[in-house]
């Protein structure tokens, strides 16, 4: 029977999983971070808070081989911060790191406490509401929680997030369908997965249509591999009612006039044909940002350039004309995250932690293959499935684009990750409980760091006088636009602030040009 600490802290990331999907802010001024940094708070209150109620549990708990690559992956993450360029983009990325693997470790109290089923319906729920956030922008819902930028991204600001979310959310999904005990939450998990697979197509992210068709390979030879899947008529029988219902969903979705203005005559069409494309358009430039990323970890091998910082480092590496590179503002990237997850990990975190992360995910997909071998009904044989695909979705949209290093993909795909997974081997280090308190406090950190830059970004957006925005740059020291904005208004203060802004952003031409004649 659960104890009263796991029942709230359930109760917590339920609610967690779907404001981390809906929380946004309207200050516009911050086109990015107004989505970013509040789903960061939600992600990192629901990992502290739930954390510190089992903090017993995972004081207790037994620690593998996985666990153990988990926290070198953060130390060598802790290291590689406090020698970065940028420390407050540094903190800030490992803060999602940490908060993300304590709600892996809360998700295996709630499966250990017998509530992984309600634990799961919620993370799926979370995923047909970020779908339904992009389908109302898809036709025709204009809202200030919305982006115009890169519709239809919903409540999550960017149509690759949300596609991103729903390929590797159609495995929980599918989970939740398949396992329903009655028929009404079977139409009403189908129908939701249509919905998913429909806000998935209408995004035309190639990154994560790849993704998507990793995760229905993994599940379909799980299946056929597993003798209680490959043997229950029942299953094949709602997988076919799902397809049905995704296959009418889909095709009434591209029926229906939209609000979205794809240029070329037939736009989805075009992206089936360039899903795989790499001589030239954007799948030429990830080649580009790869390669000379990966050079970046050469002159960094052991801790890599730090956290988050990729964009502060690689305007310096690269020549003018590179691809990933903002051509209005000189000395800065157009995205603040390479186009890869492990990219990014190789470049900002070392060859090091890289491998431990790799070894993380590979440990997870070997584990899960023998939890679907060794399955003895339909129940652990589709958990295990659901595993492997997450692992699959997770891996391949994480080889194309950011996924892990953003909140909501992070909040629901650890979740899931400790949901799921079954450890097998265990021993029980002394300094574990250690290792846990301070992980604990990253995210305690992260949820005050959050909480700091949403109260400056109000005060940028809505003040003008000088004494308030001192008061933001007080409240949050690594505020790039703050300190530029202050230098441009002059005074005593103009070269302290030109200087902390050139400190953030070295590369960055409005930072030089700011910072002229203020010395070092």
């Amino acid at each position: 029977m659960a104890l009263m600490p796991n029942r709230i802290a359930l109760r917590i990331i339920q609610a967690g999983a779907i404001a981390v999907v809906l929380v946004v802010t309207t200050l516009h001024v911050f086109e990015l971070d107004r989505f970013f940094v509040p789903k960061e708070l939600v992600l990192h209150l629901t990992a502290a808070l739930a954390g510190l109620l089992v903090i017993r549990a995972l004081w207790r708990m037994s620690v593998t081989r996985v666990d153990l690559f988990l926290a070198g992956y953060l130390a060598l993450g802790a290291l590689s911060a406090l020698m970065a360029t940028n420390r407050w983009l540094a903190m800030r990325a490992l803060a999602v790191s940490a908060s993300g693997i304590i709600l892996f470790w809360v998700a295996r109290t709630m499966r250990d406490a017998g509530l992984v089923r309600p634990l799961l319906h919620a993370l799926a729920l979370a995923v047909v509401v970020a779908a339904a956030t992009s389908l109302l922008q898809t036709y025709g819902v204009d809202i200030d929680f919305f982006s115009e930028n890169r519709a239809p991204g919903g409540t999550l600001g960017n149509r690759n997030f949300i596609a991103h979310v729903a390929a590797f959310g159609f495995s929980l999904l599918l989970l939740a369908a398949l396992h329903a005990q009655r028929r009404a939450a079977y139409l009403r998990w189908a129908i939701g997965t249509a919905l998913v697979i429909a806000s998935l197509v209408l995004t035309r992210s190639r990154a994560a249509w790849l993704a998507f068709i990793a995760v229905m390979l993994v599940v379909l030879v799980a299946m056929l591999v597993s003798a209680p899947l490959r043997r229950d008529r029942k299953t094949w029988k709602r997988l076919a009612g799902i397809v049905l219902i995704a296959g009418l969903v889909v095709a009434l979705s591209l029926v229906l006039p939209n609000a979205l203005h794809w240029h070329g005559k037939n736009p989805y069409l075009e992206s089936v044909q360039r899903v795989a494309e790499y001589s030239e358009g954007s799948g030429r430039g990830r080649l580009v940002q790869y390669g000379r990323s990966l050079l970046m970890s050469v002159r960094h091998p052991l801790f890599g350039v730090g956290p988050g910082n990729w964009p502060v480092v690689y305007p310096s590496r690269v020549p003018a004309n590179d691809p990933s590179l903002d051509q209005t503002n000189g000395g800065m990237t157009s995205n603040p995250w390479p186009s890869s997850d492990w990219i990014a990990c190789i470049s900002e975190r070392g060859i090091a932690a890289f491998v431990l992360l790799a070894l993380f995910f590979f440990r997870l997909a070997i584990t899960g293959l023998r939890q679907l071998k060794r399955a003895i009904d339909v129940q652990e044989a589709l958990a295990a499935a659901a595993l492997l695909g997450i692992v699959a979705g997770a891996a391949v949209a994480g080889t194309f684009d950011a996924v892990l290093l953003l909140a909501v993909p992070a909040f629901l795909i650890w979740t899931a990750f400790g949901a799921l997974w079954i450890p097998e081997e265990t021993s029980s280090p002394r300094a574990w409980g250690f290792a846990i308190v301070a992980i604990l406090a990253m995210s305690i950190y992260g949820a005050v760091r959050s909480t700091s830059q949403l109260i400056a970004m109000d005060i940028y957006a809505t003040r003008s006088d000088r004494a308030s925005l001192v008061r933001a740059a007080q409240i949050d020291p690594g505020n790039f636009r703050l300190r530029l904005r202050l230098a441009r208004m002059g005074g005593r203060a103009r070269c302290e602030n030109a200087r902390a802004a050139h400190a953030l952003f070295p590369s960055a031409r409005v930072a030089a040009e700011v910072a002229r004649g203020c010395g070092k």
